[in-house]
């Protein structure tokens, strides 16, 4: 079949060309999106008497059946059609006639593709919304049971100071919490229907751009035909969004990798979620969270790669822009993955927590506490940290926890120390007496789980308040 604009061109475009031009290998994910906004367009040109009733009644019915033979594996799509629009609309005016030919009339690719992209987003931002409360939901459980679960809590990878595995899991509550607030925030920007703009200048037909608005499910019609054909900032807010995100899960991930290791002994991960070695029968290796370690690499780098795509574009479309899809399409589908994965990951798990209360013994991080123990019987804080360094000094060289150094010994570094002391240095009562807000005792963090329960039932509110385009197009069939 000849493509749908060759009326310019003498002669057929080249094998080469069409290959290099072609987007299908990766926009043909668009296609529910191109038939949802294929058919609101054509409904919204009925409804202005652009095309009769039974143009648009066929031309839905022609859409209807693509979008089914695509579900069902059935549909080819060809190179030589370019993209998900063209094949699209090829197979609609061979299966129906006439009136697919009148389908694009009063928009440009230039504004179908900015919809469909649009459409795609809001779909996916709305998808790992949700995956992000389920992570969090789970992160909140876990920290209910682990509210007296000890582990030394590092800096520079240095036990530092007694904390709680619930403590330390809703640090990362707290940044996947704002992960969710930014990919709302992105949501509700790009919330704005760009069809009508057509190719940079709309059109003359008499067309209705907030039926289309209305019945695609946007809050807003955008107000610039040239912005709205050139702008990927949404896709910009999303991979800037997802960039953070997947640093927090890198994060998240390295200290699973190190938790993992012989070494710490901290978590034991499911054998469902490992992987061996083909040489080294005892290992078992946390393959996947290494991969998600990797993958931020990539995330990141599809971000530069669309904004150095997007930096030197005069208005409005070029085709440059084509290049957004793939790298898009790759980050949405490898977040959502890496959600998926550490979910899995922590919902299969077991914690060692006498390894981790052992490490946080071993580490001398009971010391701060010990030094403030001094300041709070009369001595300068300044001269209790050099008394409690001599003291760690003595412990390390002779093999000692803090809490089994004797109390005559204690002495002979301060008269100040007294029987009390070894109370004050139980790991149990230092968490406990770090009972302010953000602190790491069991009550404080009890208080942050509600706060998160909160949250989450706000925040599933919010996801189920916005509109998926895919459910518009169950609703159609």
């Amino acid at each position: 079949m000849d493509k749908l604009w060759n009326g310019r061109f003498s002669k057929a475009t080249s094998a080469k060309t069409e290959k290099f031009n072609a987007s299908i290998g990766f926009d043909y994910k668009l296609y529910p999106y191109d038939i949802l906004g294929s058919i609101c367009h054509a409904d919204m040109l009925a409804s202005e008497g652009i095309l009769s009733q039974t143009e648009f009644n066929s031309i839905k019915n022609g859409l209807l059946e693509i979008f089914k033979k695509i579900e069902a594996g059935e549909f080819e799509f060809k190179i030589s059609q370019e993209d998900i629009h063209m094949n699209l609309e090829a197979q609609l005016t061979e299966s129906i006639g006439e009136a697919g030919k009148k389908l694009h009339t009063g928009r440009s690719r230039n504004d179908q593709v900015a919809l469909d992209m649009k459409l795609y987003t809001k779909d996916w931002v709305i998808n790992l919304m949700d995956a992000l409360t389920s992570l969090i939901g789970l992160m909140n459980t876990l920290a209910l049971e682990h509210l007296d679960t000890i582990m030394p809590g590092f800096t520079h990878l240095q036990q530092a100071q007694p904390i709680t595995l619930a403590h330390h899991l809703l640090a990362y509550s707290e940044m996947l919490k704002r992960d969710f607030d930014r990919l709302y925030c992105a949501y509700e920007r790009m919330d704005e229907s760009p069809l009508g703009a057509g190719a940079l200048a709309s059109t003359s037909y008499p067309i209705n751009r907030v039926h289309t608005m209305k019945s695609l499910g946007f809050k807003r019609i955008t107000l610039n035909s040239l912005d709205s054909v050139s702008d990927r900032d949404y896709l910009l807010d999303c991979l800037s969004a997802s960039s953070i995100l997947i640093m927090h899960l890198s994060r998240l991930c390295e200290e699973i990798i190190l938790w993992n290791s012989q070494l710490y002994g901290f978590i034991e991960l499911d054998d469902a979620y490992t992987t061996g070695s083909s040489i080294m029968p005892q290992k078992k290796n946390p393959d996947l969270h290494e991969l998600i370690r990797g993958k931020t690499g990539r995330v990141y780098g599809n971000l530069m790669q669309l904004l150095t795509v997007m930096k030197g574009l005069p208005l409005a479309y070029n085709k440059d822009m084509q290049e957004d899809k793939e790298l898009f399409m790759t980050t949405a589908e490898q977040i959502l993955d890496s959600v998926d994965i550490l979910g899995a990951t922590l919902s299969t798990a077991s914690f060692n927590r006498e390894t981790m209360y052992e490490a946080t013994l071993k580490g001398y991080t009971e010391a701060t506490d010990l030094a403030d123990y001094l300041v709070k019987n009369g001595l300068s804080f300044r001269d209790s940290h050099h008394v409690i360094g001599e003291i760690v000094s003595y412990a390390i060289s002779h093999k000692l926890a803090l809490k089994d150094i004797s109390l005559d010994t204690y002495k002979a570094f301060s008269p100040l120390f007294s029987a009390d002391l070894y109370e004050v240095i139980k790991l149990e009562n230092i968490v406990a007496s770090k009972a302010h807000v953000g602190g790491p005792a069991p009550v404080i963090c009890k208080e942050h789980i509600h706060i998160n329960e909160n949250w989450l039932e706000q925040a599933s509110e919010k996801v189920n308040s916005l509109i998926s385009p895919k459910a518009l197009l169950k609703a159609l069939l």
